[in-house]
């Protein structure tokens, strides 16, 4: 795959796994360096992927965190997305026939997006996403999205994240997406909130119960699906 592969931080599952979740991390449009494990970017999906395992872990889910190969998209290699479906990959082999959720950051959450169309994949989670516009949505054909962005972000953009929700909602199985009022690009301000909904959106994937958070997103129709302030 090329001189060195992606560094996968994994959770094991108590017990028989039987679900994984992927966690991706975000990155820059261009930038050929690898990823230290101290890089901010990388180490907020740390808390997400401990939260995602201390809720999931009884019921048998594995966790699953990629630092990428190189830190950047690094169009037209698109170097990230390569590294996910090698990560995938290795979930097929280490775990065959079990489903996986994605939940990405930022870069990461364009990747997760990307990938989607893996067989084995159910939905994505994708906060504060780099969803250019004109950013395919074929690959969630069928899938669960949850999209999280924050009101104030200024690296990603609110507006072309809600094109995306739109234009996702004709293929996809569902789409909600929620708006996190003064919260910017780094998910610090109200971590909780980026957190809560993460483990909820999964665990309503692989068990059909999240405690009741997002009832009332996949009950709301029309465009108040897409708008969900929080």
């Amino acid at each position: 795959m090329g001189e060195v592969d992606p560094v996968v931080s994994v959770w094991r599952a108590r017990g028989k796994t039987r679900a994984v979740v992927l966690v991706l991390h975000g990155g820059a449009e261009r930038g050929t360096g690898t990823v230290p494990p101290w890089k901010p970017a990388f180490l907020r999906m740390v808390p997400i992927a401990r939260a995602l395992h201390r809720a999931g872990r009884k019921d048998g889910v594995e966790v699953r965190l990629v630092r990428n190969r190189r830190y950047g998209w690094n169009a037209p290699a698109e170097d990230p997305i390569e590294d996910a479906r090698w990560a995938l990959d290795r979930i097929h082999a280490d775990h065959p026939g079990l489903p996986v959720v994605l939940v990405g950051h930022s870069m990461g959450a364009r990747v997760a997006l990307r990938v989607a169309d893996d067989p084995a994949v159910r939905g994505v989670c994708a906060l504060a996403p780099w969803t250019p516009r004109g950013e395919p949505v074929e690959a969630v054909a069928g899938r669960s999205v949850l999209i999280v962005h924050g009101t104030r972000d200024r690296m990603t953009s609110p507006a072309e994240s809600h094109a995306f929700a739109e234009r996702a909602a004709g293929v996809a199985a569902r789409v909600a997406r929620f708006e996190i009022a003064n919260e910017g690009h780094a998910m610090l301000r109200r971590a909780r909130v980026w957190t809560r909904l993460t483990v909820a959106f999964t665990l309503d994937l692989l068990d059909g119960d999240d405690g009741g958070t997002l009832r009332g997103a996949w009950a709301a129709t029309g465009p108040d699906r897409l708008r969900i302030p929080v």
